[in-house]
C-alpha cells in the first residue's frame, strides 16, 4: 500500500519478484487495467506510475478483522480504495480483493511472485472541492480496517450527509470466498 498510495515505486523491488506476473479480473466497466503484467519493471509501471499520474489522495485499505501476525501467509484480502480523479473532479471509490503468491517457503527474501486484483466496484463520485473524499478518508483507520469499523463509519456519515449515500453500496467488503471460479493467481515462472 505505501509503495501505490504514496507513490514510492523504489519499494516494489522489495515487495516483487523480478519475474512477478500480476492479473486482473475486472467486473466493472468504470476502470480498465491490463489483464495481465509481466516483470516488476511493468507492475512498477502499471501500479505506481500510470496509477499515481491519474489517482491523488489515495488511500487502500485492507478490509479486515486484523493485520496477520508476521508467521501468518496472507493469500487473499478484501480491500477498499478511496482516491481524487482531478481530470474528472471526483472521487473514486471501489472494491475488491487482492490475491497473492509468494515465493518458495524458506527463502530469506521472500518475495511475491503472483498477484491478482479483483475490482468488483470502481465509482466515480461528483466531488469537486473533496469534501466527501476527506469525510470518508478522515474515519477509516489506514490501512487495516476492520468490516464492523467500516460499516459502523459509513452508517454515520450517511446519517450526517445525504450527499454520502454513495457509501450504502460499499459498506460490506467482497467476499473472495463468494467470487465463484477464478483463475488461480499467477504461478512463478
Amino acid at each position: 500500500m505505501e509503495a501505490k498510495d504514496l507513490g514510492r515505486p523504489h519499494l516494489m523491488r522489495q515487495i516483487y519478484a523480478a519475474d512477478a506476473v500480476l492479473t486482473f479480473s475486472i467486473a466493472t466497466d468504470a476502470i480498465s487495467f491490463p489483464e495481465r503484467v509481466a516483470g516488476i519493471d511493468a507492475i512498477t509501471k502499471t501500479l505506481i506510475v500510470d496509477f499515481g499520474a491519474k489517482y491523488k489522495r489515495c488511500k487502500t485499505y485492507y478490509v479486515c478483522d486484523s493485520a496477520p501476525r508476521s508467521a501468518e501467509p496472507i493469500s487473499v484480502v478484501p480491500w477498499l480504495v478511496l482516491m481524487h480523479e482531478p481530470a474528472q473532479t471526483c472521487l473514486r471509490i471501489g472494491k475488491g480483493y487482492y490475491e497473492w503468491t509468494f515465493g518458495p517457503q524458506g527463502r530469506a527474501d521472500m518475495q511475491v511472485v503472483g498477484m491478482h486484483i479483483h475490482i468488483e466496484r470502481m465509482d466515480p463520485v461528483e466531488d469537486a472541492h473533496g469534501r466527501l473524499l476527506t469525510a470518508a478518508q478522515s474515519v477509516l483507520p489506514y490501512p487495516w480496517l476492520p468490516p464492523k469499523t467500516m460499516g459502523v463509519a459509513f452508517r454515520a456519515l450517511r446519517e450526517a450527509d445525504p450527499e454520502s449515500a454513495f457509501l450504502q453500496d460499499f459498506g460490506t467488503p467482497v467476499d473472495p470466498a463468494a467470487r465463484g471460479p477464478q483463475p488461480s493467481p499467477p504461478a512463478h515462472s
